[in-house]
């Protein structure tokens, strides 16, 4: 038991080394210092996040309309957001982890979406 602790904490010091080798040598690319680099990969994944949640945001509220019990599909889901079929796929298990939507259907092109 002791053996897999210091096994996982060396594990991550060697992670936390390499982003900081990483740093380094970016921010020996771009003249600034190690600290900017790695405050600016953070600021990256960050807005990254960001996005991610806009587009799911936008996808909740393609299901609202006149329609009382509308569905949608990854194609209207993927043509509505210019992503491809697997990150629309990704963005609607995700709302549907969520539980903010539920999948109809079990595989294919049937396979859509409403809201729960």
């Amino acid at each position: 038991m002791v053996l897999i602790l210091v096994f996982i904490i060396v594990i991550l010091l060697m992670a936390v080394a390499g982003l900081a080798v990483y740093a380094r040598q970016e921010a020996g690319k771009h003249g600034t210092g190690a600290g900017q680099e790695f405050a600016g990969i953070c600021k990256t994944a960050l807005q990254t996040a960001s996005q991610k949640e806009a587009r799911k945001q936008k996808i909740v509220a393609m299901f609202e309309g006149p329609e009382a019990d509308k569905k949608l599909s990854n194609a209207e889901v993927r043509k509505a957001l210019g992503v491809s079929s697997r990150t629309a796929v990704r963005y609607l298990e995700d709302l549907e982890i969520a539980g903010k939507v539920e999948q109809v259907g079990k595989v294919g092109h049937t396979v859509t979406y409403r809201l729960k």
